[in-house]
Formats: C-alpha cells, sequence, structure tokens
C-alpha cells in the first residue's frame, strides 16, 4: 500500500530557512522508507532563487519578444536569462530548455506562491544537490534519511494539463528498468522503463490543491525504491538531446 499525506503547518519560507527544520517539525515521526515530495519553490525561497520585477531591466532580445508574446517584458528578460535555448513558441507560449536539460514552460520561472507581489521564483541551481544537502540535514537532526523528491509542474508534449515530476532527488530510484525481465506472459520486456520519482512527484501532488500552501508530502510504500545512497538524482531521467526524436 502506497499512502501519501499532505504535510500542515508549514509557514512562508524565506531566505535561509532551514528548511528540513520546518519538515521535520511538520511531519513528526520520520523513517529511511520515507519519501519526502517538495515542492521546488519552498526550495528555491529558502536558497534565495527568487527576483523581484522591479530589479530587473530588460534587454533588447526580452523587449522583442514581450511584445510578440504579450508579456511584461521584464519576465522574459528573467526567462531568458534561467535558459540555455528557446525551443518551441507560440504567442503567448515560450517552451526553453534549462541548464539543467529541463524542456518546460518559461524555463520554470514563475509568480504563482511567490509569497510576494511582483516577485518570480526561479528553479534550484541545483535541484539533485538540493535535495542531498536537504537529505543530509534530515539525517542530522533525526538520524534517519528519508529520500528527497523535489517536484515542479510540467506540461506534457502529447497531453492536456500539467503533472508534477521530479526535478531533484536524493535516495530514491529515478527509474525502476524491467528491460530484459518478463512479462506476466513470460515474454522479455523490451522498453519498460517506470519513472519512479516522477510517480512519486504526482502521487503526492493529488493529495493538496494549488491553492492549499501545503508544500510538502510524506509518502509511505515505497520502500523497495528507497536507496541508503544519495544515487543519480534527476539528471538520470533527462532524456539525451541525440535520443530526443522531438526537439
Amino acid at each position: 500500500m502506497i499512502v501519501a499525506a499532505a504535510l500542515p503547518g508549514i509557514p512562508e519560507v524565506r531566505a535561509g530557512v532551514d528548511l528540513a527544520e520546518l519538515l521535520v517539525e511538520a511531519a513528526g515521526m520520520l523513517a529511511d522508507g520515507d519519501v519526502l515530495v517538495v515542492a521546488h519553490k519552498i526550495v528555491s525561497k529558502a536558497e534565495g532563487r527568487t527576483v523581484a520585477l522591479d530589479d530587473v531591466e530588460p534587454g533588447e532580445r526580452a523587449v522583442e519578444l514581450a511584445a510578440e508574446h504579450g508579456k511584461d517584458a521584464r519576465l522574459v528578460e528573467v526567462i531568458l536569462r534561467e535558459s540555455s535555448a528557446i525551443v518551441r513558441s507560440r504567442p503567448g507560449v515560450l517552451i526553453c530548455r534549462t541548464p539543467h536539460g529541463f524542456v518546460c514552460a518559461n524555463a520554470g520561472v514563475d509568480a504563482s506562491n511567490a509569497g510576494a507581489t511582483d516577485e518570480l521564483v526561479l528553479l534550484p541551481i541545483d535541484p539533485d544537490a538540493s535535495a542531498r544537502a536537504l537529505r543530509a540535514r534530515l539525517r542530522a537532526l533525526t538520524g534517519v534519511a528519508p529520500a528527497i523528491v523535489i517536484a515542479d509542474s510540467f506540461g506534457r508534449a502529447w497531453r492536456v494539463g500539467q503533472c508534477d515530476v521530479a526535478i531533484g532527488i536524493a535516495g530514491l530510484a529515478p527509474v525502476d528498468d524491467w528491460r530484459g525481465r518478463p512479462d506476466g506472459a513470460g515474454r522479455p520486456l523490451q522498453a519498460t522503463m517506470i519513472a519512479v520519482a516522477d510517480a512519486a512527484a504526482a502521487a503526492a501532488d493529488l493529495t493538496r490543491s494549488k491553492d492549499s500552501r501545503e508544500p510538502a508530502v510524506l509518502v509511505r510504500g515505497l520502500e523497495r525504491h528507497v536507496t541508503d545512497g544519495d544515487g543519480p538524482g534527476a539528471a538520470a531521467l533527462v532524456r539525451a538531446r541525440e535520443e530526443d526524436l522531438f526537439l
């Protein structure tokens, strides 16, 4: 059985706060086989990854794109700074590749639930490193090391709507590779690789609403996928550019 429960009572997060302490206080007793799925925004806020629009001076390219897409030129400037490339666009939509290799709208730059008017939240500089540091701090505080998944909402190329995915992982196998193993009829599987961390992120998101102010979810029942070491992180889920048939 897999059980997911949103953690109540986490206050607005600001730069420099000890996020692990907030999670321990909200979760109570934690165990080594637990998984904590944490919205990237509280990680980014704790790390100071926010930008005030009033502090942004848009460049020429940002002004051009803003006029084309009906966006605030200051927002577009921040998106450009956070992008390694713009891979697709149409009026009102900028699909970007980030330095992490993620392909997502606006390079993950978002104003929702930012905590202040005219403030933007950026993705962590290195979400896997953030997950590892958070796990290490939890171990220091509690003596146990639950797995950490840092999650964000991404659109899907072939599906309507958004779904939470893992952008940072520590202590959880990102993928359960079934290739070469038999299916129910004994036939060897050729391509089946279960995106465990993405599935955990999506399941956790179902326990809360987008306006609930519950940015962390405790998931139990995934012990078989939790590892002693931190593992390869979410970087293992990024498809290599040479294997990408659509970009």
